[in-house]
């Protein structure tokens, strides 16, 4: 069986892109492997808190020390992180808010960035702890950042691949979704490249 976690952090509940294209590549995963569960998060219908001085003393404190308090400031954190470790496959909706990701998909890593669960620091650095994962994400932007003039403001691919880097997440595939505020022909030649890499996915 394959275990699939749906990440979806698009501000828009209609008409977003991410949205509609993640929902394209999961149904079809689906279809090719019947037994396949889907864990969906949906970061704009709940979404998760931004961390707190609380919080991240809960965090640091050995679990069997912590307060019930503690203890019940860490659950979801403790819920998120063992999503991402059951997952075979993450597919994440992420589309690009002023150069980067949106504030609640921040807040996501936040709580799954964990020292102890998703890295650790050794001799060496740090290490990250989640192997053999594989992270497909759907981006949308309204320009073209992935090359030309505009390639340096990209702080969205570049985050995400260095902080799923970190966790230790390595094969990392993207979908980008680029010039959809630049007329219809820009929208459909956008939407007819991700649908053929999402083809692509399903092949391989």
């Amino acid at each position: 069986m394959t275990n699939i976690l749906h990440i979806s952090s698009s501000i828009r509940s209609a008409g977003s892109i991410s949205r509609e294209l993640s929902d394209e590549l999961v149904s079809k995963m689906q279809a090719a492997n019947g037994a396949s569960k889907v864990v969906l998060r949906d970061l704009t219908a709940n979404p998760v808190p931004h961390l707190s001085e609380q919080m991240m003393g809960a965090f640091f404190t050995p679990a069997e020390n912590r307060s019930p308090e503690q203890a019940s400031t860490v659950k979801l954190s403790d819920t998120l992180v063992d999503e991402v470790l059951a997952a075979d496959v993450i597919v994440i909706a992420a589309p690009m808010y002023n150069f980067s990701v949106s504030s609640t998909l921040k807040a996501w890593i936040d709580h799954v960035a964990r020292v102890g669960r998703t890295f650790q620091y050794g001799a060496n650095g740090p290490e990250g702890l989640v192997k053999g994962k594989k992270v497909i994400i759907f981006t949308a932007r309204g320009g073209v950042y992935s090359t030309g003039p505009a390639k340096v403001m990209d702080f969205h691919e570049t985050y995400l691949r260095a902080v799923l880097g970190f966790l230790g997440i390595t094969d990392v595939n993207f979908v980008h979704s680029e010039g959809l505020a630049m007329g219809e022909e820009a929208v459909n030649t956008a939407l007819a490249g991700s649908r053929s890499a999402i083809n692509e996915l399903i092949a391989a």
